[in-house]
């Protein structure tokens, strides 16, 4: 047998329609939840979703299902606004300085590559999955996309590894991730679900009539998942859930389109410097590029002074930044020695000019708007109502500890829980 096997089991059953899907559960875990657990949250991800795009016309049953509960209309992503930081930023409730993930692709010194952080021991943060486990209840995660299965790794009790994947894409498509949520709601009822569903995201990178404010492709996905969302809510509804849910509807960032002439490559500015030449690599975000200095110490501030200037000169950039001096980045040792931000309307493309040539990016702060809302049927959760403070993808970690009774972590939350008080 092999390794993998020897630290998991596994269960292959028939999803909603028909499709096989096939869950992996941590060894000797519970198949289901202590009878007394009866509380149950599931965070929706819909990934890269635009709050303006939830409309009853094109969403409908999200639409709704934002009108039942609580809204928070003013809701942001936090900085890097990519999938893999703001998903553990959702999971742990702390910024990148501490939980180590600040983009979805950095530059490893120890390696000297250009790498996304995908893979479990990337994370150094303890998760709210870990910490429901360790208090006794069963968690449960359905990623579409492989690098977040990848870092999210056997943190939780029971888990789905996405397939089939959509070549370049690197995702499950919504159907089937639907498919393994539902079964997995079926076989082990966990007391926390985290779900991503990515067709919107995946959709709205290669729209190209996104720049034109078509988004044909876009639309189509958006439909798509709002029928996801719906079955979902449905399926809750007819086990007899709903009245104990939780349900936690977000994205992690919004998007944002260019035209093939709105491109930025730093990279072939920065080796005509005399001074960076050969010492810089940049690890390209899209609407966000992170620069890193290889060369020597003595010239580092001059070399980050150097980066900056050469980047604030460049077309389409909105802003350079030096993450010591802005203190509100937070993206720790591992985001870089400047962080430069695109204007809305443009991306990033490095190494080379044709590094990046799809049209739909985020990143940029063009992309920090999110829909953020709390829906279900438990008791805790406000009916028909929209809150004015701004609620952020770190917030989602201290609602939960919160619905479930759990104290704040060592050293507490950078967010907060946006469930009202108990009374």
């Amino acid at each position: 047998m092999s390794a993998t096997l020897d630290r998991r089991s596994f269960i292959t059953l028939a999803g909603a329609g028909g499709l096989a899907v096939t869950l992996s559960s941590a060894p000797g875990a519970a198949a289901r939840p202590a009878a007394d657990r009866l509380q149950r949250a599931y965070v929706l991800v819909l990934d890269g979703c635009r709050p303006d795009e939830i409309t009853p016309l094109l969403m409908p049953r999200t639409s709704a299902l934002r009108s039942s509960g609580l809204n928070h209309p003013y809701a942001s992503s936090v900085p890097i606004m990519e999938t893999i930081p703001n998903h553990v930023m959702m999971m742990t409730g702390v910024r990148p300085d501490r939980s180590g993930v600040p983009a979805n692709s950095v530059y490893d010194r120890s390696l000297g590559v250009v790498r996304d952080l995908d893979k479990p021991s990337d994370l150094k943060a303890r998760t709210v999955i870990e910490r429901l486990g360790r208090d006794g209840f069963t968690t449960g995660t359905v990623l579409s996309k492989e690098y977040l299965y990848g870092i999210f790794g056997t943190r939780a009790t029971h888990r789905w590894e996405p397939a089939p994947i959509v070549p370049v894409s690197g995702h499950a498509p919504d159907a089937f991730t639907m498919a393994a949520t539902l079964a997995m709601l079926e076989q082990h009822d966990p007391n926390l679900m985290f779900v991503n569903l990515g067709d919107i995201d995946r959709m709205g990178h290669s729209d190209v009539t996104g720049p034109v404010d078509l988004r044909l492709l876009r639309q189509a996905a958006l439909a798509s998942t709002d029928l996801q969302v719906g079955r979902f809510v449905d399926a809750l509804k007819a086990a007899g859930r709903w009245s104990q849910s939780l349900v936690i509807v977000l994205a992690d960032h919004s998007m944002d389109w260019s035209r093939p002439d709105a491109v930025i490559s730093l990279q072939p500015a920065v080796d005509a410097d005399p001074l960076l030449a050969g010492k810089v690599v940049i690890a390209d975000n899209g609407g966000a590029d992170l620069l890193y200095w290889t060369g020597a110490a003595a010239q580092h501030d001059a070399a980050v002074a150097r980066m900056i200037a050469i980047a604030q000169a460049t077309p389409g950039v909105l802003s350079a930044h030096d993450p010591r001096r802005t203190t509100w980045l937070r993206t720790g040792p591992v985001g870089g020695d400047v962080v430069v931000f695109c204007r809305a309307g443009w991306r990033f493309s490095d190494p080379a000019l044709h590094s990046n040539p799809i049209p739909g990016n985020h990143g940029h702060p063009a992309t920090k708007p999110i829909p953020f809302f709390l829906a279900g049927g438990h008791p805790r959760v406000p009916r028909g109502a929209s809150a004015s403070a701004e609620a952020r993808t770190i917030d989602v970690a201290p609602t939960l500890t919160d619905f479930f009774g759990l104290g704040a972590p060592k050293g507490g939350y950078d967010g907060q829980s946006r469930l009202p008080r108990r009374r």
